[in-house]
């Protein structure tokens, strides 16, 4: 009998192309998931248990909890599951916690919300050991324009210009309740949570906010990007390593 697990993830993105399997690659973090699933409850490789992701991380984007659920039928009990799925896993995903749920609780459909944290380094050396998880400036912005100008992206708008798939067809509104903005030696962290965020949303959030702290563009353009829904107004798409996914509300 199938009983519905929910597991809380972790996962280092740098050499994968994002969350959601993709055909002609096992390199993403749900297709690696699917593959141990699958070893562990003798499932057809084609048809493994099928892992649903609260998200879909872009290639290169990191998660230090990333909520997802899957149907498994298994006389493993939810530690066993867990060791097992921690012994087979690439040592850059790891399930860090796992426990039976409610047969309806649906780790998409179910979230309230998400917090994303988005990291740049500036400064005169190099973070060697960080480099994978931090994107390095050559310029300093100006922290002050980029608060003032995030307090104009805040709240409930149609965010269609800052989402990066044109063909878009579903709703584009989102709530953005709360963008923050914290400098601490040479990073500066960019926080954001929100009922929901588009394709590349908050990355080129991101960008704009740093155009704007440049002074290449002024924190006017927001209410019009938002108005308009022109993409071509809005920043660059800054970098994914710079991205990490931190917490799923439920």
């Amino acid at each position: 009998m199938k009983r519905n697990y929910k597991m809380t993830i972790s996962y280092d993105g740098t050499r994968f192309q994002g969350w959601q399997r993709q055909p002609g690659t096992d390199m993403t973090i749900e297709g690696k998931l699917e593959q141990v699933l699958a070893r562990m409850t003798d499932a057809p490789a084609d048809d493994p248990p099928l892992v649903i992701g609260a998200g879909r991380t872009d290639a290169g984007v990191h998660a230090r909890a990333m909520t997802a659920n899957v149907l498994l039928d298994t006389e493993l009990s939810a530690d066993e599951i867990q060791e097992y799925m921690n012994r087979y896993l690439p040592a850059d995903i790891s399930v860090v916690s796992l426990a039976p749920c409610a047969d309806r609780f649906h780790s998409r459909y179910k979230a309230k919300g998400k917090t994303y944290r988005y990291t740049c380094w500036y400064g005169a050396s190099k973070p060697v050991f960080d480099r994978k998880y931090v994107t390095v400036l050559d310029r300093m912005p100006d922290i002050a324009r980029m608060e003032e100008a995030a307090a104009l992206l805040t709240g409930m708008h149609d965010y269609k210009g800052f989402c990066g798939n044109p063909r878009m067809t579903k709703s584009t509104i989102r709530v953005v309740d709360t963008i923050r903005i914290e400098q601490g030696g040479s990073r500066i962290h960019f926080y954001y949570h929100g009922n929901g965020f588009l394709q590349n949303m908050v990355r080129i959030m991101t960008g704009t906010l740093l155009e704007i702290g440049w002074g290449d563009m002024d924190k006017e353009m927001i209410p019009r990007i938002l108005e308009t829904g022109d993409r071509s107004l809005a920043g660059h798409t800054a970098p994914p390593q710079g991205l990490c996914l931190m917490k799923v509300d439920y």
